[in-house]
């Protein structure tokens, strides 16, 4: 006989292998996971509740079918914004099976409203779009006046961000009057009308800066700002105009395209007008300032006239002064003359007595210099007469040694060809031709015969 369990054993030996539940579990989670890329999935948030750990859990559910969902709490943290139910969501997320439970469930990355996808999309088109007209420009952008004497806000009459805006205007500078231009803020048709109020703020000209502003709230809240007939209206505005829209963390189109660009309402009023206090202080400062140049130029004034005044007299004590010192000079001039005169004399006695003193050593020196020119005078003729004699010798000496001299007596020079002279008949050839020097005259003659 065949046991059963032997039966049994034989016949799971031949067919397909058993799982546990867990590896089922884990193989569908895998097969899951490999599946289904990291994925966007919408629908509305319900059943949402969170845990002590911090993690969400929820599902996600539309007409059809639903799905449950968690979310760890360190991605729960990076949200900014509280889930709730019946919110109508996006989320990004991983197709997953939970294991222990054997549930399918999306394991979610992040959540976003739905809808903000394509508001974001929107935003980013436009945004490029702008900056690449140079919208953006920090070029274009006016200077905010420093002391406007006239501000205008385009807001809502009922929105909170008018009260903050009221507020701290009074309290920085109640004196400056404000205009409201009223707008919608939100909704259909808001955009529009913000458009228009600028443009008639900008027709109406009556201030010098505009305050653009509303409180916070979502991307939708706040999507009026993002429109690009408002971002035009801006860009072309004639008055300077501050964003002050929504909270720090908020930006829009209007924004960029502002000359200045506040973090909330109160910030931009505060941009808007000179704190009075501040302009106080600063006034005050001034003042000490100028009285104390003031003081010191009064001061510096005062001493220059000081001394202008003690260098003024009465024209009669001047025309005494002078006649004192006409007097002082006809003293001095009446001591002088004499004295200088006297001096004078002694001097040119003292002269006198010097060229007498003198005068016997000039005649000793005159005659010395005739006994000495006539000294010299002998002595150049005496030189001049043995010259004379030595030239004579020579010259006789030379007369002698003068070749024409001794042709004179009959002799003659002969030169060859080439000038040289010739003093050996065997240099000559029958056929040479010679030149012929004489006492008086030349000849030229050809050699026919020759002998040494």
């Amino acid at each position: 006989m065949v046991s059963p369990r032997s039966t049994g054993g034989e016949l799971a030996a031949q067919g397909p292998p058993v799982l546990t539940v867990g590896e089922l579990n884990r193989s569908a989670r895998r097969l899951l996971e490999q599946s289904f890329a990291l994925t966007w999935v919408a629908g509305e948030i319900s059943n949402l509740t969170q845990a002590a750990s911090g993690h969400l859990y929820f599902s996600l559910k539309d007409r059809e079918a639903q799905v449950r969902c968690v979310m760890f709490r360190n991605r729960a943290a990076l949200l900014g914004w509280a889930p709730a139910n019946g919110l109508q969501v996006e989320v990004r997320a991983v197709v997953t099976l939970y294991e222990a439970r054997g549930e399918f469930q999306l394991g979610v990355e992040t959540v976003r409203r739905a809808g903000l996808g394509a508001l974001y999309e929107a935003f980013a088109r436009l945004k490029q779009k702008l900056e690449a007209e140079g919208l953006f420009a920090e070029a274009r952008k006016r200077a905010l006046p420093a002391y406007p004497r006239r501000v205008g806000i385009v807001t809502s009459l009922a929105a909170a961000a008018l009260r903050d805006v009221l507020t701290t205007l009074a309290h920085r500078n109640p004196r400056i009057p404000l205009i409201i231009y009223p707008s919608l803020v939100q909704g259909d048709g808001a955009a529009r009308q913000l458009a228009q109020a600028l443009e008639a703020a900008n027709r109406r000209a009556e201030c010098d800066v505009l305050i653009l502003c509303r409180g916070g709230g979502g991307i939708e809240d706040l999507w009026a700002y993002n429109d690009e007939n408002l971002a035009r209206a801006i860009a072309a505005s004639r008055i300077p105009v501050i964003s002050g829209v929504g909270h720090e963390t908020d930006f829009t189109i209007a924004d960029f395209v502002a000359d200045a660009r506040a973090p909330t309402p109160t910030a931009a009023a505060a941009l808007a007008v000179p704190d009075r206090i501040e302009l106080f202080a600063a006034l005050a400062n001034l003042a000490r300032r100028l009285r104390a140049d003031f003081g010191r130029l009064l001061q510096s004034r005062s001493q220059r006239v000081d001394q202008t005044a003690l260098r003024l007299r009465h024209p009669g004590a001047n025309i005494e002064l002078q006649f004192q010192s006409l007097a002082q000079l006809r003293r001095r001039l009446a001591l002088a003359l004499p004295s200088r005169l006297h001096a004078l004399i002694l001097r040119t006695a003292t002269a006198r007595g010097r060229i007498a003193r003198a005068a016997p050593r000039f005649t000793d020196m005159q005659r010395n210099l005739q006994r000495r020119f006539a000294s010299v005078h002998q002595a150049i003729h005496a030189g001049q007469r043995l010259r004379g004699a030595q030239i004579r010798r020579v010259a006789a000496s030379l007369v002698h040694l003068d070749p024409e001299a001794v042709l004179a007596r009959g002799y003659s020079l002969v030169r060859g060809s080439d000038g040289a002279v010739l003093k050996d008949g065997a240099q000559l050839h029958s056929g040479d031709e010679v030149n012929i020097a004489f006492a008086q005259g030349w000849a030229d003659a050809q050699i026919t015969r020759s002998g040494g």
